[in-house]
């Protein structure tokens, strides 16, 4: 199965704050999102991050993706330098690029869903029913969510509208439609 999650700044205490996360301190974020993460994903299943994996950790990336469960793929964010320096951690990575496509299964069609970083305006196929899953925006409302929320077949990964979870794209679908109906 696929999965998909982004910007889960592991070890980041300012996006406690920021995010208005429910945790009071890294480590408890840290540890919550671990098991959350392991409950959710099993061995044999393709976990796609769509960046900002861990920000300003003290922890090594290592840390984290050793205890992981899942088949993991890295697509890059803004705040992945670190990350990527990591020759380590980046063993860890069955593919890794800024820009990914993969085929999922929606209402029991086989759809291409093309993953980034960030929120795009078109991406590969997006006329004839393609789907875009990005992260970067958080749970945040402004601008872009509104605008991206008005586009068909756009997903946000973003570890806060998703119960700090890896998710399938249909629950990605229904935490998308719950988050943007609020908006």
């Amino acid at each position: 199965m696929n999965l998909y999650v982004s910007d889960t700044h592991f070890g980041h205490t300012n996006c406690i704050r920021f995010d208005h996360r429910p945790f009071h301190d890294r480590e408890e974020m840290d540890q919550v999102m671990i098991e959350h993460w392991n409950s959710r994903v099993m061995a044999e299943d393709d976990v796609y991050i769509l960046g900002d994996f861990a920000v300003r950790n003290s922890k090594d990336e290592t840390w984290y993706l050793k205890q992981l469960k899942g088949h993991k793929h890295l697509v890059i964010g803004n705040h992945d330098d670190k990350l990527l320096k990591n020759e380590n951690a980046m063993k860890y990575f069955e593919s890794m690029d800024k820009m990914m496509g993969v085929h999922d299964w929606v209402n029991g069609e086989e759809v291409v869903v093309v993953l980034c970083h960030y929120p795009l305006a078109e991406w590969y196929k997006s006329k004839h029913g393609s789907w875009h899953i990005y992260g970067h925006i958080h749970g945040n409302t402004g601008a872009t969510a509104k605008y991206m929320a008005s586009i068909a077949h756009t997903l946000n990964a973003g570890v806060v509208i998703n119960h700090y979870t890896p998710v399938s794209i249909d629950e990605l679908i229904k935490n998308n439609e719950d988050f943007y109906s609020k908006i």
